[in-house]
C-alpha cells in the first residue's frame, strides 16, 4: 500500500451497495454486507473497490441525491461501519474509492432547504435561481437527463432552480466561491478518513452558463447516445451550455491541489459531454484529474471498427494523462447482454473481462460482471428507477443491471432473509457465486485467474498500446513497458477465424492467458477459435 501510482493500471471493482449482502433482512445491501464479502472481492484479484453512494439521502435516484455528505444513510448502516470497511479492505490489500456527487445535492440538504426560503438568506445564492420570463415559462431551454424541462418554479422565492437530473436533486452553483470551498471541505472529510480514492459523478456538470444562453437544437439523423433515444427530448439539444463550462478546469485545479495533499489518494471523472473523449483529455492531466472514464465502450456498438476507433482517438488527444475503461456500470445494460445478446457464451462473458483489461489504462469492473450476469429482465410492476418509469416501455430503465448479486441458489439467492428491493432473475441464481465456485471452468474463476495473471505483466499494467491493422471480427494490438512487448488478438465473434500474422511478429512466442480460449499458430497464421484470444511476447 506504499505507491502513490498505485491507480495506474488498476482493476477497480464497483459495489452498488444497494445491491451487494443484505444483513439485517430489510431487502437492501448495506456495509456491513459489503464487510462480510470483502475476502471475496479480494480474491477476484482486484485493486481496489468503489462504491456507489452510501450517504444520508431520500434516495430519489438511489443515493445520488444526497442529503449529508459527512453520514452514513441507516438504511446502510453507520458510519461506524464505514470505518470498519476502511480498516478490513487495507487489511487484504484493497484501495477504497467512494462516489462523490458534487454537482447537485438533494432537496432535503440543509443548504437547499435554507436557499429556497428567499432571496436574501445566507445560502440564497448557493444553488441556480433565476427569474421567469416574462410569460412565466422557465429561463432558457434547458432540459433534464430524465426528462422534461430542467428548471422547477419555487412559489417562496417565485423563481426557479436548475436541475439537470431529477427536479429533487437542485444543481449547486459553483460560481459561488463558498460553494466550492464548502464542497472541497466534504470532500477533505473523508480523506481524513482514509480514503484512497474519488469517484466522480458527472464531473463535467458542476459549472452551468453564468448567462443562461439556450442550447442550439440538435438534428434529428444525430440524436443518439447512451440512454437517449429520439423519445427523450434530451437528445433535442447540443448541451453546450449547461454543463461542462470552461469555469470547471479552474475548480478541478483546485480540487487536484488539496488531493496532492494526500499522496496516496486519486480521483477518477466520470464526463459525460457532447465530446466526451475531448473532454476526458482535456480534464485528465498532472493538474486536474488523476483517471477519467465516459461511456464511449458503454452503448451497443461492438465492433472492431469501434473499439478501435475510440481508443485511438482518446489516445492521440489525451497526451497527459492516464484513462481508465468501463464496458458494464450501474447505469447501462450489462455487458454481456448489450454486446452478446440474450444467449452469450461464458467464452464470450470472459473474453470482455479480459478485453476490458488488455487496453491501457485502468479498469472498472462491475459487480456481477465476474459472473458473467445478463442483463435482467424486470417487470413494470417491479420498476424502482424514476428513470425507467418516465420512460417505459421504449427504455426499461437502469435496474435491470441493478439487481442483487446472487450469491447462492437459493430463492433469494443468499442476498437477503427478506424480500430484496428488486426481483432476482433464475438465470442469476444459476450463475451464482457458490455454483460458479464449484465449477473450475466457470467465469468467476476464469476472471480470477486473468486477473492474477494480469497483475504479472507489466505491459498490460502500464504499457503503451499500438493498434494492428486486422480485418474484422479480429482485434489485434501490441502493448509494450517495462522491457516487455506483447501481442494481443481478440476475435470479437462467435465462429472461428484465422489470421495471418504480420511479418515481424511472426516470431513472437505464444504466452497461455489463463482464464480464456486460447488460440494457436498453424504455420504463419492465429488460428482463433469462436470468442478466442492470443497473447505473445517478442
Amino acid at each position: 500500500m506504499a505507491t502513490n501510482r498505485w491507480w495506474r493500471g488498476a482493476v477497480i471493482y464497483q459495489i452498488y451497495p444497494r445491491s451487494f449482502l443484505d444483513t439485517n433482512g430489510d431487502g437492501v445491501g448495506d456495509l456491513p454486507g459489503i464487510v462480510e464479502k470483502l475476502d471475496y472481492v479480494a480474491s477476484l484479484g482486484v485493486d481496489a473497490i468503489w462504491i456507489s453512494p452510501f450517504f444520508k439521502s431520500p434516495m430519489a435516484d438511489f443515493g445520488y441525491d444526497i442529503a449529508d455528505y459527512r453520514d452514513v444513510d441507516p438504511l446502510f448502516g453507520t458510519l461506524a461501519d464505514f470505518e470498519r470497511l476502511l480498516a478490513k479492505a487495507h487489511a487484504l490489500g484493497l484501495r477504497v474509492m467512494i462516489d462523490q456527487v458534487l454537482s447537485h445535492t438533494s432537496i432535503e440538504h440543509e443548504w437547499f432547504r435554507q436557499s429556497r426560503e428567499s432571496r436574501d438568506n445566507p445560502r440564497a445564492d448557493w444553488y441556480v435561481w433565476a427569474d421567469a420570463r416574462p410569460d412565466g415559462t422557465p429561463p432558457n431551454n434547458w432540459l433534464s437527463i430524465f426528462g422534461g424541462v430542467a428548471w422547477k418554479w419555487e412559489p417562496r422565492r417565485g423563481q426557479y432552480y436548475l436541475h439537470n437530473f431529477l427536479s429533487s436533486q437542485p444543481d449547486l452553483n459553483f460560481h459561488n466561491p463558498a460553494v466550492r470551498e464548502a464542497t472541497l471541505d466534504n470532500v477533505r472529510f473523508w480523506l481524513d478518513k482514509g480514503v484512497d480514492g474519488l469517484r466522480l459523478d458527472a464531473i463535467n456538470f458542476c459549472f452551468h452558463d453564468a448567462r443562461l444562453r439556450d442550447n442550439p437544437p440538435k438534428p434529428a439523423e444525430l440524436r443518439t447516445g447512451r440512454g437517449f433515444s429520439p423519445d427523450n427530448p434530451y437528445a433535442f439539444q447540443y448541451h453546450l451550455y449547461n454543463n461542462t463550462q470552461p469555469e470547471n478546469l479552474k475548480f478541478l485545479e483546485e480540487l487536484r491541489a488539496m488531493l496532492d495533499r494526500y499522496p496516496e489518494a486519486t480521483t477518477l471523472g466520470e464526463i459525460s459531454s457532447e465530446d466526451s473523449l475531448a473532454t476526458t483529455a482535456e480534464y485528465v492531466n498532472d493538474r486536474r484529474l488523476h483517471m477519467g472514464y465516459s461511456f464511449e465502450l458503454l452503448v451497443d456498438d461492438f465492433s472492431v471498427a469501434y473499439i478501435r476507433g475510440t481508443v485511438e482517438r482518446l489516445e492521440a488527444s489525451m497526451t497527459e494523462g492516464w484513462p481508465c475503461w468501463a464496458i458494464s456500470n450501474h447505469d447501462v445494460r450489462r455487458a454481456v447482454t448489450r454486446w452478446g445478446g440474450a444467449h452469450a457464451s461464458d467464452a464470450f462473458a470472459a473474453q470482455l473481462v479480459a478485453l476490458v483489461c488488455s487496453l491501457r489504462g485502468s479498469v472498472c469492473l462491475y459487480q456481477g460482471e465476474e459472473l458473467g450476469l445478463p442483463e435482467a429482465d424486470v417487470p413494470f410492476d417491479a420498476l424502482q428507477d424514476p428513470y425507467g418509469k418516465t420512460f417505459w416501455p421504449n427504455f426499461k430503465g437502469r435496474d435491470g443491471c441493478r439487481t442483487p448479486m446472487p450469491w447462492n441458489g437459493g430463492n433469494e439467492s443468499g442476498f437477503s432473509d427478506g424480500q430484496p428491493w428488486l426481483p432476482i432473475p433464475p438465470e442469476h441464481r444459476e450463475r451464482s457465486v457458490a455454483v460458479q465456485e464449484a465449477d473450475p471452468h466457470s467465469v468467476l474463476n476464469a476472471t480470477r485467474a486473468f486477473l492474477r495473471w494480469r497483475r504479472t505483466q507489466p505491459a498490460l499494467r502500464e504499457g503503451a498500446i499500438r493498434f494492428l491493422d486486422a480485418p474484422e471480427p479480429v482485434l489485434a494490438f501490441v502493448r509494450e513497458g517495462d522491457g516487455q512487448k506483447l501481442l494481443v488478438v481478440f476475435n470479437l465473434s462467435a465462429s472461428a477465424v484465422d489470421w495471418v500474422l504480420p511479418e515481424g511478429l511472426r516470431a513472437a512466442n505464444p504466452v497461455v492467458a489463463p482464464g480464456i480460449t486460447n488460440g494457436h499458430i498453424d504455420g504463419n497464421t492465429r488460428r482463433l477459435p469462436a470468442h478466442g484470444a492470443f497473447y505473445a511476447a517478442f
